[in-house]
């Protein structure tokens, strides 16, 4: 058995990675240290490389192509790698060491952080983690937070912004409200009850247009905490609408309205430029984007 041949250049791949984060040839340069022309050719000789197209040039920016945007995860992957190797062969990852505040969802820091960052402090022990659970969004460019989990894409330049997987959510009840109150059906919900944890006119917002029959009515109960209204849904007082790797975790929870197609959301891992500069951070940045994109 043969080891498959590396057919391209490890500094191109960092090159097109560097080009995809920052939009254009010219800024890519400036973050590389490094002129445009250069950028440009080693774009090139990846592309020759691997015989596919990588963007699309359209005036002073650049897009991804369908083939870029198959190969970015994978490359994201590599840089992570490689930046890990290094600190792992020179010992540098166990003298890591300081604060670094990520804040998410409370459903996202209670159920899917805990084990990642048990990990990361087995390979980084000297670090301090806070995890910030806040459904609201914390401000990373006045430093209320150095890593962020988002579902929505940062507008403000100074921030670096990963596209993790996207997370698909459906609706689920409790086997008891299920039993008590029979499969809701998407054409007809009656006096079924959605449980929310934002405001009613947001939610109808998002479910009208999905094709449900829905009105105020079946927004009785409602709560501020994504905590509550999961409880007040395991208690089968209504349905709530969970992303799939977090309600797998509850038994008595059941998927319901399933000829609806899921919800997709997108997921966005974002920091502050320091990020550039900042071993615990980049430590910590890259393990999450590794574990929460599996």
């Amino acid at each position: 058995m043969t080891d498959p041949m590396i057919t391209f250049d490890w500094n191109h791949a960092r090159t097109f990675l560097k080009v995809a984060e920052e939009g254009s040839l010219s800024a890519a340069a400036r973050a590389l240290g490094q002129t445009q022309p250069t950028v440009s050719r080693q774009i090139a000789g990846l592309e020759q490389a691997l015989n596919v197209t990588l963007f699309e040039r359209t005036g002073r920016s650049v897009t991804l192509t369908e083939a870029g945007e198959s190969l970015l995860d994978h490359v994201r992957a590599m840089a992570s790698g490689a930046n890990l190797l290094s600190l792992s062969a020179s010992g540098q990852s166990q003298s890591v060491q300081g604060l670094v505040r990520v804040t998410a969802s409370e459903l996202t820091a209670a159920f899917l952080l805990p084990p990642l960052i048990a990990s990361l402090i087995r390979q980084a022990p000297l670090l301090d983690i806070d995890i910030m659970a806040d459904n609201g969004l914390q401000d990373l460019l006045r430093r209320e937070a150095d890593i962020a989990i988002r579902h929505a894409r940062p507008e403000q330049p100074n921030l670096i912004a990963r596209r993790l997987r996207d997370e698909t959510l459906r609706f689920y009840a409790s086997h008891a409200y299920v039993e008590a109150n029979g499969k809701p059906e998407a054409g007809g919900l009656g006096d079924h009850q959605i449980i929310s944890y934002v405001e009613v006119d947001r939610m109808l917002g998002y479910l009208l247009p999905a094709g449900l029959d829905l009105t105020r009515a079946n927004f009785r109960l409602s709560a501020s905490s994504q905590f509550v209204a999961l409880e007040m849904a395991r208690n089968g007082l209504g349905m709530v609408i969970l992303p799939d790797r977090i309600a797998g975790k509850f038994p008595d929870l059941e998927p319901v309205l399933t000829d609806l197609d899921p919800f997709t959301i997108p997921t966005w891992l974002v920091t502050h430029r320091e990020l550039r500069t900042s071993r615990r951070i980049r430590l910590v940045f890259d393990h999450i984007a590794d574990s929460l994109s599996e």
